[in-house]
């Protein structure tokens, strides 16, 4: 499996927030990316259907350490 990464543009408050609740949450802002990512896919699914792919939106996918 590839992974990705991704860019985002956000303002400098909600970074802080998004920050604060990650740590709250024992996480990265990174890692508690991911999980709300995977979260709004499983509801998308469980709203519409399955999308297409292999990657159950329920496992926690992390790169492995080199």
């Amino acid at each position: 499996m590839a992974i990705k990464s991704v860019s985002i543009r956000i303002e400098e408050e909600m970074l802080d927030k998004i920050a604060f609740v990650a740590d709250y949450e024992g996480r990265s802002v990174n890692s508690h990316v991911q999980v709300l990512i995977r979260e709004n896919i499983k509801a998308f699914e469980e709203a519409h259907g399955s999308i297409q792919g292999s990657i159950d939106p329920d496992v926690n996918v992390k790169p492995s350490r080199k």
